[in-house]
């Protein structure tokens, strides 16, 4: 069989399978399950085309690591074929251990659990089941092997990672401030001892990857919108989980009633083998399923919640930089739990307070170093002549208010 396939990616056109343990590892049921996950959640409902996949956006990162690997033997980096093939793989399993709407799942159903260590731990089972085959490859995504360009191609502040989903994002939703130069930013790859660095005629274009990231956060990723769909479907589930440890039966397919029934928390995950093998099988379609059958709940708050998703009539979400009023907040609580008739330990369901934040730029995780014309390192917040790029290393701390319409 010839697993030297090609895929026709809308974004890059053709995406090559380049090595048979590429083509098995990506014909496995732990990255096909990827097919079935949105890559962008709940965006859709504000973006209708946001339907992408975390499938697409794996293949995507994939390609453009063999063009940033290209790029580097071009420059007279030596990479080895084994090199290679290990990057390709971190890259293309990185997300791997993503969950149907990572976000909702990571508060309620599997608490406390990063989808980063799950991918690992799958990774780990792949490479038993592989043979070693993908030991190199794991060293690289924990940021353990010695050539550390390698990981900062995965995971740093212009990874290949994100330069995909700015550039896959802004394609499917239509936004036009999220695109990017990717190409023009891989072509002024470089490495200087060890390190992955721009070299100077780069710099426009970071900047501008730069600006798009924090923009697509504010008007894809934190759209309020789209934070009050993800708000409710967090509240779903943390109120189906509610009534099944009660010992109420709900309907859900195997794998989700598997995370309603039992309390599974990080050391059960990664002690537990059962947990991992009933996380393969999630996805969407199970969320999903279940949320159309609640629905008709006998549960008046599970029913209501899920019949606000299903006709999108979604929280009010009001965002500001100074926490909500605490008398407004309890003079609406009052009101709504008058209104519903509802105690006041259930009023969490229909109003509530919480945060989001947004960091463009990570200095001190990992900067981003410009390879000057005579052979100096300058970060790009000192090499730029863009006086507002200093700020995107400050995380914006904004203050959300949910609450439910029409009471």
């Amino acid at each position: 069989m010839n697993k030297k396939k090609i895929i026709n990616d809308p974004v890059y056109g053709f995406i090559t399978i380049p090595s048979e343990l590429v083509f098995d590892l990506i014909s496995h049921h732990y990255f096909q399950r990827l097919r079935y996950i949105k890559q962008l959640a709940m965006t859709h409902i504000v973006y209708p085309g946001a339907l992408n996949t975390r499938f697409h956006h794996a293949l995507g990162a994939m390609h453009l690591m063999s063009l940033a690997i290209e790029v580097l033997k071009n420059k007279g980096h030596e990479i080895s074929p084994e090199e290679e093939e290990a990057a390709t793989i971190a890259i293309l399993l990185h997300d791997i251990g993503h969950g149907p709407f990572s976000h909702a799942l990571e508060h309620t159903l599997a608490r406390g659990i990063k989808h980063e260590d799950i991918s690992l731990l799958m990774m780990n089972k792949l490479n038993d089941e592989f043979g070693g085959a993908l030991s190199k490859a794991i060293s690289i995504f924990r940021g353990q092997y010695p050539r550390k360009f390698f990981c900062q191609l995965i995971s740093g502040q212009v990874d290949l990672d994100r330069m995909d989903y700015l550039n896959r994002d802004s394609f499917y939703t239509g936004v036009s401030e999220g695109v990017i130069s990717f190409d023009r930013i891989i072509k002024m790859f470089n490495v200087v001892d060890d390190q992955l660095v721009i070299e100077e005629k780069g710099i426009y274009s970071v900047e501008k990857f730069l600006i798009a990231r924090r923009l697509m956060y504010w008007q894809v990723y934190l759209h309020k919108t789209v934070i009050a769909g993800e708000q409710l479907l967090v509240k779903i589930l943390e109120r189906a989980k509610e009534l099944t440890s009660k010992g109420q039966a709900l309907f859900a397919t195997p794998a989700l009633q598997h995370f309603l029934q039992n309390d599974v928390n990080e050391s059960s995950f990664f002690n537990e083998e059962i947990h991992l093998a009933q996380f393969a099988k999630l996805d969407d379609q199970d969320i999903y399923a279940s949320i159309k059958v609640w629905v008709d709940s006998d549960d008046f708050i599970l029913s209501r919640l899920c019949r606000m998703l299903s006709a999108r009539k979604l929280y009010k979400v009001e965002i500001s930089n100074e926490p909500p009023d605490a008398q407004r907040v309890e003079k609406m609580a009052s009101g709504i739990a008058q209104k519903l008739e509802i105690n006041s330990n259930d009023l969490r369901y229909f109003v509530f307070t919480d945060t989001i934040t947004n960091r463009a730029y990570n200095a001190e995780s990992s900067n981003i170093n410009i390879l000057l014309k005579n052979g100096s390192l300058l970060d790009i917040t000192k090499a730029s002549d863009l006086s507002n790029l200093e700020s995107l290393d400050k995380t914006v701390k904004k203050h959300i208010l949910c609450y439910v319409r029409d009471i």
